[in-house]
């Protein structure tokens, strides 16, 4: 029997088996001051536990984005194209996009930490083998290594998103969900610096120093996080007709709410591949860790923002939809500007940061109604779609910004607005939480 919740928070699994559940991860999933249900808890341990689930989206963003700033060097020192340079990158994208649903289903069969501990063994690993394969100029050993990261990639910051629904409730669910947006945030300021400083050592260095960092959020991972039981572990037939279940009963919102983050990071990934691109050709010539600096404005933009809302926003619904509307209104507005500004850098960056700081108005309040809106043994799963979406978005993103540019910078600017006003009408009329928004069991 489903316990009493709002209305779209009704999908997800019936019976005593799932009242069990339910019941059992109510005691363990923390209050609105982090504490766990066991009186465990207090600011320390809190702090501790967001610390060590925030290093989880950090090390991906670092794991992709650090080697962006070599990517030249690796063309010359292993006699390769542009095109296969980029597939360093492509396929560990096309690798984990592949393999989400897969970690999700897997953290939900067994538990969340069975899969974030191997993935990111898995995650370092490859790194380490891809620093060997330059070291060895081994090509397709690199494009091995890379790929097998991509899969470890996948059972990492997606499932940690899932955990978190799984261990908070109130304020603590989304402020620690706010803080894992926002360190995705800081890992993609930090990561073209860091990747430009490790190469002043030598250009393979970014590599191995990748390992390091993995490494340190498997320990975090492993002695910081106390994860709730996982309850029931249903056949997979009938696990498939739960997730089909939920679709059915809550995809009117749940869909457009996938797109609707999708396409936030198509834009944000967009935006920083335009400006990258612009800021290195003339009268700019603005390179290496001069270029990341610049790129951190928009950047701290969205981390900032998107820090303060998860603190803000508890599970206040009300709240949550005027946040959501007006992050995709900010969007908008800023690249319809933009169409007429485009030629005022400092202008055009000011524009970017703001629809930046719409981007962080929207994601925590999607990721807090995402996490909290099936029970447990789903959550994996439905949190692991929406990932799998989000890494389109970034995929497609500097592709398509790329080939717009080069029509002009007006077609540019006026397709993305549409693009905007279109996320903003699907959430604007579909994706209503009510008063009292996620917190399932």
């Amino acid at each position: 029997m489903e316990k009493a919740r709002p209305g779209w928070l009704t999908a997800g699994g019936g019976g005593a088996a799932a009242e069990r559940n339910r019941q059992f991860l109510s005691g363990n999933r923390s209050d609105s001051r982090g504490r766990s249900g066991a009186g465990t808890g207090g600011g320390a341990r809190k702090w501790a536990g967001y610390t060590a689930l925030a290093s989880v989206p950090l090390v991906m963003v670092l794991g992709n984005s650090m080697i962006v700033p070599i990517l030249p060097d690796l063309e010359r020192q292993l006699n390769i194209t542009g095109i296969q340079s980029s597939l360093v990158i492509t396929l560990f994208s096309l690798a984990a996009g592949l393999f989400i649903p897969i970690a999700g289903y897997l953290s939900d069969r067994f538990t969340r930490k069975a899969v974030i501990l191997p993935s990111l063994a898995v995650f370092g690993a490859a790194g380490l083998l891809a620093g060997y394969a330059v070291i060895w100029k081994n090509y397709p050993l690199l494009i091995a290594a890379r790929a097998l990261q991509g899969i470890g990639a996948a059972g990492t910051a997606p499932i940690a998103m899932a955990l978190i629904g799984d261990m908070y409730r109130d304020g603590a669910e989304s402020e620690a969900l706010g803080l894992i947006e926002a360190s995705n945030g800081t890992g993609k300021v930090l990561s073209p610096i860091l990747g430009t400083l490790f190469a002043l050592i030598a250009w393979q260095a970014p590599f191995f120093a990748f390992p390091a960092f993995c490494a340190l959020s498997l320990a975090a991972m492993a002695f910081m996080i106390r994860e709730p039981g996982s309850g029931d572990r249903p056949r997979l037939a009938h696990y498939a007709r739960q997730i089909i279940g939920v679709f059915r009963a809550q995809g009117s919102w749940l869909i457009p709410a996938f797109l609707a983050g999708a396409t936030g990071l198509f834009n944000l990934f967009g935006v920083l591949f335009f400006l990258s691109d612009v800021l290195e050709k003339p009268p700019y010539a603005i390179t290496g860790v001069a270029k990341g600096g610049v790129l951190a404005i928009p950047l701290f933009g969205l981390v900032a923002t998107s820090y303060a809302t998860g603190r803000w926003i508890k599970n206040n619904g009300r709240l949550m939809r005027t946040l959501m509307n007006t992050g995709l209104a900010l969007q908008a507005a800023a690249f319809a500007a933009a169409v007429w500004l485009n030629g005022n850098m400092p202008l055009l960056i000011a524009l970017l940061t703001l629809s930046s700081v719409g981007t962080g108005m929207l994601l925590p309040c999607l990721n807090t109604m995402i996490t909290g809106a099936v029970d447990r043994s789903l959550r994996g799963m439905i949190t692991s779609l929406y990932s799998s979406l989000r890494f389109l978005g970034v995929a497609f993103g500097p592709p398509a910004f790329g080939w717009l540019a080069g029509i002009s910078r007006g077609v540019l600017f006026g397709a993305v607005t549409g693009l905007a006003a279109v996320a903003l009408a699907l959430v604007f009329f579909l994706v209503k939480p009510p008063k009292r928004a996620g917190d399932a069991g």
